[in-house]
């Protein structure tokens, strides 16, 4: 409401100050309270220490689908501490500890095992938090689906793993998903599909540019060498060569020829193993770009330098 003020109506003045600790606004040219309901967002209580802050603060972790209670529920213990205990109240202990594993359902059983995996997996991987939050989320929601059933756990966590990758923009392979998780590529891809089609998640066609980055960096090629290639793709896409052709195999492509432009050679077979595809692949998209993109001047002018 503070913000809708534009001016004093006292002196007309605009020189206003909001101060949030007594939640007024104030003109600076007369001193009039212009408004006195402002909401202070600041807290009541001060904090000396983390034991003082801990003791005051009224919540806890926020809510998360990495944890299979999503991060809300309680477990009776650490077994850490339960053996400090002494016999009886140690035994109590460990009896509530076994039935609260009891009266827990099928579907927390499977998330507690099915997200350590897709912890491990994400690590492995060194994804970014957001992705590893959403790909819990796809995977809880096909527990709760039941499209886990008849399909290994592991299988469906490499698959909603890989669906939010691509929900993200961040470039990773069916191959790098399937070397992580131990599961066929061929797998990894039918359940990916089958996930996404079943829940209803949108996916776009991954940009070949999202792959260049990676792909340079694996090959130590220079920055010149990666804004080149991305201009090749842009311009690749604008002749319609990237639709209908892995991304992947396309962007390694447009490197090898950018890498050729300057003076940075390397070989298709280089190139082709950081891509995870076949040196056939590197060279048919190779060809395609010199052909339609009109390339083979820019290779041979580096050519005709290197031979003065």
């Amino acid at each position: 409401m503070a913000e809708m003020i534009k001016k004093c109506p006292e002196c007309g003045g605009i020189n206003l100050f909001a101060n949030k600790e007594k939640g007024e606004v104030i003109c600076k040219d007369c001193g009039l309270v212009v408004e006195d309901k402002m909401v202070d967002f600041t807290q009541e209580w001060r904090e000396f220490d983390d034991d003082g802050a801990e003791k005051r603060r009224r919540t806890g972790a926020p809510m998360t689908y990495t944890q299979y209670d999503q991060g809300l529920g309680t477990e009776v213990g650490q077994k850490a501490d339960l053996y400090k205990l002494g016999g009886k109240v140690k035994n109590k202990f460990f009896r509530l500890r076994k039935w609260q594993y009891r009266i827990s359902t099928a579907i927390e059983r499977n998330l507690k095992l099915a997200l350590a995996e897709l912890k491990r997996v994400s690590s492995y991987l060194k994804l970014p938090k957001s992705v590893e939050e959403e790909a819990a989320r796809i995977y809880t929601q096909a527990v709760q689906r039941g499209l886990v059933r008849g399909r290994s756990m592991e299988s469906v966590v490499a698959g909603s793993l890989y669906a939010a990758c691509r929900r993200h923009e961040v470039p990773r392979t069916l191959d790098e998903l399937s070397e992580a998780s131990g599961i066929e590529k061929k797998e990894v891809g039918r359940t990916y599909r089958f996930v996404t089609r079943e829940l209803g998640i949108t996916i776009l066609p991954s940009n070949p540019a999202d792959y260049i980055a990676r792909f340079a960096s694996s090959l130590k090629l220079s920055a010149e060498t990666q804004s080149k290639a991305v201009e090749i793709l842009e311009k690749a896409q604008k002749a319609e060569l990237t639709s209908g052709r892995g991304p992947t195999g396309i962007a390694a492509a447009a490197l090898y020829v950018s890498a050729l432009i300057h003076g940075e050679k390397r070989t298709q077979r280089e190139v082709a193993d950081v891509a995870g595809v076949t040196e056939v692949t590197i060279r048919n998209r190779y060809k395609e770009l010199l052909d339609k993109l009109d390339l083979e001047k820019d290779i041979k002018k580096v050519k005709k330098k290197k031979r003065k």
